[in-house]
């Protein structure tokens, strides 16, 4: 529901997607983008979810750990990167009303938006998004003057994150409402 949102943020909330990513590694150069996943924080959510080929086989044992994809099965079953990107980029237009740029907002955005900006432009030539980033971690900290380390997952709410690219997008959009509309 719109109504709750504050008045200073409203119009903005309907250009921003809440994007999480699960990646077989720390950087696009070397590694994987396996899934995206992504939801509008307008009412009603739109939501978007794609698993993708790897370009890689190349893995963290980390990473691994936490996103617990297969990667020789997405080999098979995954999208390849420029339909996977194409059907990202469709959605976004989509889900955004014409004429305004989306902003893509993520809890620790700048390792999301790293490999979806080189995803975009490796496979399509141009990022949707532009450069147009929210990090709610970073926003938390100026909006409540927190410390970095009191804006970790496990310090703002209950809900842990479960390395499901389209669960966290939804649940990184609900921290986000919360902390703006006050309702924490």
């Amino acid at each position: 529901m719109q109504a709750d949102w504050p008045d200073w943020i409203r119009t903005d909330i309907n250009r921003m997607v809440s994007v999480d990513v699960e990646a077989s590694g720390p950087n696009p150069a070397d590694y994987a983008l396996l899934s995206i996943g992504a939801c509008t924080l307008n009412s009603p959510r739109e939501e978007f979810y794609v698993e993708i080929q790897p370009t890689t086989m190349n893995s963290e044992a980390q990473s691994q750990e936490i996103h617990q994809l297969d990667l020789e099965k997405l080999s098979q079953t995954g999208q390849p990167p420029e339909v996977a990107m194409r059907l990202f980029a469709d959605w976004i237009a989509e889900s955004i009303s014409s004429g305004i740029s989306p902003l893509f907002i993520g809890f620790n955005a700048p390792f999301d938006w790293m490999f979806v900006c080189d995803y975009f432009h490796r496979f399509m030539g141009i990022n949707p998004f532009g450069h147009s980033a929210l990090d709610i971690k970073s926003f938390l900290m100026g909006f409540k003057y927190l410390e970095w380390e009191d804006t970790s997952m496990a310090r703002l709410t209950t809900t842990v994150l479960r390395h499901n690219a389209l669960e966290d997008a939804c649940d990184q959009a609900d921290l986000f409402r919360r902390i703006v509309t006050g309702s924490e």
